[in-house]
């Protein structure tokens, strides 16, 4: 029996859309009710359940008369619109015989990266498992455009791991673990354990999954391994079918172990969930006093401003080659930072009032890359 896995009480699963839904769209009853009979039998153990579900998209496909995920965005979001209706309220449904109640919570990366967003985000979630609900999480992709054409919700669950601090994070797929290559070919074996990065040499990660509805892979769940891992959390990938035996703590999937102690969790999704609006280039004194002693930067320590961003945005800090050092926080709109370029605080203060007084990015805000 694997220990993590049996004795974690907070438990963040994710469900991709070819799990639970068919190729032509819409949702498959008996794929729901077994998935929530395994989370409704976890959560009667007294441990505390954090759903990731995939499927919006796909569930809408369907009802709109579409016989294949559509590629322009537009489409996708109408599909998002009808769906995610849809898959709400068939988790509500199906928890609700195991006496659950279930809570929608849609994120797009403003939510978890802007300081006020990221608290009512975590907030939101911990009241829902203080109160013995189900959270179910989901890019709000009817309109978080980045997230349609760049996110998935593999990543996503390993955020949502990180920000609601869990004790295990469980990928579900149509695949029963990570195989050294295609698992239909000879040759190919299942790996049981990941330790480091040196026991996926010579992995072959193929791309997408075999449905068609969905939009990662094995690519994005090992990615997904690799950030919550990062995090302290271990991770057990395989097919949605062996849910309940890997739950269970039974040596089914994959099972990654974590790498290292947790960082600060917001900081964390600074580093793993944003883009960056633009980049500061600094000198190299500036590039020591942020790598080398963890401190705020200023504006004096910058020599050029690339981008158009506004206060809060994330920002890459890059030395002068224009390698990223750092990412940030920015506490300046794009356009008023040319004038500040190398002039103290105190200089700025001076000419232009003490609201100049600040850092540009505080290193409370920064996380280093």
């Amino acid at each position: 029996m694997r220990d993590a896995v049996t004795a974690a009480r907070r438990v963040v699963v994710k469900i991709g859309s070819s799990s639970l839904t068919t190729a032509a769209g819409g949702l498959d009853d008996e794929r729901v009710d077994a998935l929530v009979g395994t989370l409704g039998a976890l959560a009667a153990e007294g441990r505390e359940v954090v759903l990731v579900s995939s499927g919006a998209i796909a569930a809408g496909l369907a009802p709109l008369g579409l016989s294949r995920r559509p590629r322009d965005l537009a489409t996708q979001q109408a599909a998002a619109s009808v769906g995610q209706g849809l898959l709400i309220g068939r988790y509500a449904a199906a928890f609700a015989r195991h006496g659950l109640t279930v809570g929608q919570v849609l994120l797009t990366v403003d939510d978890v990266t802007r300081r006020a967003h990221y608290r009512n985000a975590y907030r939101t979630l911990r009241k829902l498992l203080d109160l013995r609900a189900v959270p179910i999480v989901n890019e709000n992709d009817t309109v978080a455009t980045e997230e349609i054409r760049f996110g998935d919700n593999d990543r996503l669950a390993a955020l949502v791991a990180a920000l609601v601090h869990a004790d295990l994070l469980v990928l579900l797929s149509d695949v029963d673990a990570l195989w050294t290559g295609d698992p239909t070919r000879p040759g190919s074996s299942r790996i049981s354990e990941v330790h480091d990065e040196r026991d996926l040499t010579g992995v072959d990660i193929g791309g997408a999954g075999r449905a068609g509805v969905g939009t990662g892979g094995m690519v994005t769940k090992v990615e997904a391994a690799r950030i919550a891992t990062g995090f302290g959390i271990p991770v057990v990938l395989t097919a949605a079918p062996l849910a309940a035996p890997a739950l269970a703590g039974e040596p089914v999937g994959t099972l990654f172990h974590p790498s290292r102690r947790r960082p600060a969790a917001r900081l964390f999704w600074l580093a793993h969930a944003t883009s960056p609006r633009g980049r500061l280039h600094l000198d190299p004194g500036a590039v020591d006093a942020v790598v080398g002693r963890r401190k705020s930067l200023l504006p004096a320590g910058i020599t050029a401003v690339d981008g158009a961003f506004t206060a809060g945005d994330p920002v890459d800090l890059v030395d002068a080659g224009g390698a990223p050092v750092a990412r940030g926080l920015v506490n300046y709109d794009a356009v008023e930072l040319p004038g500040l370029l190398g002039r103290s605080t105190t200089e700025l203060a001076a000419a232009l009032g003490p609201a100049y007084e600040r850092e540009v990015v505080h290193r409370d805000d920064l996380v280093l890359l």
